[in-house]
């Protein structure tokens, strides 16, 4: 095999990236997909997984195809690469078949470097007509806990992507993940056919986050404290819509600001109320499990649950966007006895009757008129509320339906997207002539857009603004948009009006409700998975024995006997007074392991004596922080105060 060194990924770090150096374990993830070898690769949220798979493919002849459910962080990764001067295109739900066939066609016969694909586009025909044909260097599969149907956000088109291994035996596979269980991790690799067992991971142990469960009251009057004593940015995250806007309300009476996010609000008002949190306009985001994906904010000091996660991964993975620079940053969840009820009710909304789902299922194909056969492929515009009081459905148990619905393959629901008008001449420039002169009520319009929008127009989809358009000419925003659907029809332009809400694909036609079915085997199996994820969540808030640290690390099935020394467990249970002979041995010894110098606590009890107890080294060093003789740094480094 030849050696990879051949290729510069330090240089390719520096003149894409700007980084002088890698993350831990990035160069080893990098190393090993340029060996050619499948990877499972887990990273810690804000680990750089990006980064794993854009240095190889950058190194390597072809394309690199990247399948992710973030539809959202797919056009944000394009729009970068672009700017660096790198070819990079996505295909998702909302784009027209023209510009579809267009990206693919630059797959398969043009120069793309990066084709970023939404799972439910590797089952369609225009993507495996031209499968055959691309250079793949690389497939690169996102969230890949999706595939397995024991994680926490299975996707049956994930499935499929072993089916692209058929045309391209030699490419490796980069599976990219920061939650999975041992279970879900062997599900990965057997589901993606890896040639053998090729599994990076880095410890899920955040020595700078705090872990911190509180049984409390009067949860606001607690929130309000936490965010009057940590400074820096927070976020608190809340079950329901309506109650994001009362606790915000709430927090900002209280002299704190604080934004509001949730699914249900527009494009624009998410994006703006995201920028101001961002730029630290705003102190806190209220939110929904809506808001994060993707999000990569270094000085988040404070994350706060006011309900009970549905498991441990949407909990590890939420809790994970606090102290992304490696400063010390608290995880903390609130909760009353009444959250325990909740969540065995909420577990039982969230599965719905076979009677449910089927009627939802009809009234879905109703909704947009389509006939028995039909829709396959085709992405519309999707409005939960609006389908709800059309067919005097509960939000609730709908939503759940729909959702289950999509994990058994009949359609795919993406969040709202705010994307721009866009255009392209489909005709050449000799045939856009010959069409002006042919048709003189599109003559002047066709000349003063290809003014504002210039020659790029023949080449690419351009984002427009019809607004401006309108100014320009003196007509209305609305003649506009008349002008350029007529030309989309008569195939002259390529025309994508601006889109700004959740997307609904039928990944399968429409069928008739004799012929839709519901695995009750599977639906058993998925639900009994969820149980047990819900009853691990509750477990890890119940148990009064164990360090929070330890709890979360056993779930992922890294074991230690290592506490964290900072949790709420750890700090309760080492506070117990010492003979005053031991306690000075203790810290004798921890005088002579820290010196003058700063080090992680995991490595202090590694250097104790083999004899010392740990229980008793963990109360010396409690102690000694808490009287100001041993200082916690903001990376959560220890050292004697001078």
């Amino acid at each position: 095999m030849v050696s990879n060194d051949k290729y510069d990924i330090q240089n390719i770090l520096s003149q894409y990236f700007g980084y002088k150096s890698f993350r831990p374990l990035q160069e080893d993830i990098i190393r090993s997909v340029l060996w050619r070898k499948d990877t499972l690769a887990l990273l810690p949220t804000g680990g750089g997984k990006s980064i794993c798979y854009q240095i190889p493919a950058l190194a390597m002849e072809g394309v690199c195809l990247v399948v992710s459910p973030l539809i959202a962080l797919m056009k944000d990764q394009v729009e970068t690469l672009k700017k660096k001067g790198v070819e990079a295109e996505a295909v998702f739900s909302g784009m027209s078949s023209y510009q579809i066939e267009k990206i693919l066609d630059d797959a398969a016969y043009g120069n793309l470097k990066f084709l970023y694909l939404s799972p439910e586009r590797l089952i369609t025909s225009s993507f495996r007509d031209r499968l055959p044909y691309m250079k793949l260097n690389l497939i690169a599969v996102d969230e890949a806990h999706c595939i397995s149907q024991w994680g926490y956000d299975f996707r049956p088109p994930y499935l499929r992507i072993a089916e692209i291994r058929e045309f391209h035996q030699e490419t490796p596979i980069l599976a990219l993940t920061a939650t999975a269980t041992s279970m879900v991790i062997n599900d990965i690799q057997e589901k993606l056919q890896f040639k053998e067992k090729n599994v990076l991971s880095r410890s899920f142990y955040r020595p700078n986050l705090i872990y911190v469960v509180q049984k409390e009251g009067d949860k606001a009057r607690r929130l309000l404290k936490i965010c009057s004593n940590l400074k820096g940015s927070g976020i608190v995250y809340v079950r329901n819509r309506r109650r994001t806007v009362e606790i915000a309300k709430f927090l900002v009476r209280n002299h704190h600001s604080a934004g509001v996010y949730h699914a249900g609000m527009s494009m624009k008002q998410r994006n703006n109320v995201q920028n101001r949190w961002m730029n630290d306009e705003l102190k806190v985001m209220v939110a929904t499990n809506a808001f994060g994906m993707g999000i990569d904010k270094p000085n988040v000091r404070f994350v706060v649950h006011m309900d009970i996660p549905d498991s441990p991964e949407a909990y590890f993975q939420e809790a994970g966007r606090a102290g992304r620079d490696g400063k010390l940053s608290y995880a903390i969840l609130l909760y009353d006895e009444s959250d325990m009820s909740d969540a065995s009710e909420n577990f039982n909304n969230s599965w719905p009757s076979y009677g449910v789902i089927k009627n939802v299922y009809n009234a879905l194909g109703n909704y947009y008129n389509l006939a028995i056969g039909s829709g396959k492929d085709i992405s519309f515009d999707f409005d939960l509320n609006d389908f709800c009081n059309r067919f005097n459905l509960k939000p609730l148990p709908t939503f759940n339906a729909l959702k289950i619905i999509e994990k058994e393959g009949y359609i795919a629901l993406n969040d709202a997207l705010d994307s721009p008008s866009q255009l392209m001449f489909r005709l050449s420039g000799d045939g856009m002539y010959n069409f002006q002169v042919a048709n003189k009520k599109f003559d002047g319009f066709i000349k003063i857009i290809s003014r504002m929008y210039g020659g790029a127009l023949y080449t690419s989809h351009q984002r427009i603004i019809e607004e401006a358009i309108a100014k320009y000419i003196h007509i209305t925003t609305d003649q506009v948009i008349q002008l350029l659907h007529e030309l989309d029809h008569l195939e002259v332009v390529s025309y994508m009006p601006r889109k700004n809400k959740p997307q609904l694909v039928f990944v399968i036609e429409r069928l008739d409700l004799s012929n839709f079915y519901l695995s009750p085997e599977n639906y058993r199996l998925r639900k009994e998975a969820a149980q047990k994820r819900l009853e691990a969540m509750l477990h890890y808030i119940k148990d009064e024995n164990h360090c929070r640290s330890q709890i979360l690390l056993s779930y992922f099935g890294e074991k230690t006997r290592m506490r964290c020394g900072a949790c709420d467990y750890c700090v309760k249970h080492h506070s117990l007074p010492l003979g005053e002979k031991e306690f000075e041995q203790i810290v004798e010894e921890l005088k002579k392991i820290i010196k003058d110098q700063s080090i992680s606590l995991p490595e202090v009890l590694r250097q104790m004596s083999p004899d010392s107890d740990e229980d008793n080294v963990m109360q010396v060093i409690v102690y000694l922080t808490e009287n100001g003789k041993l200082v916690r740094d903001s990376f959560g480094l220890l050292s004697f105060k001078q």
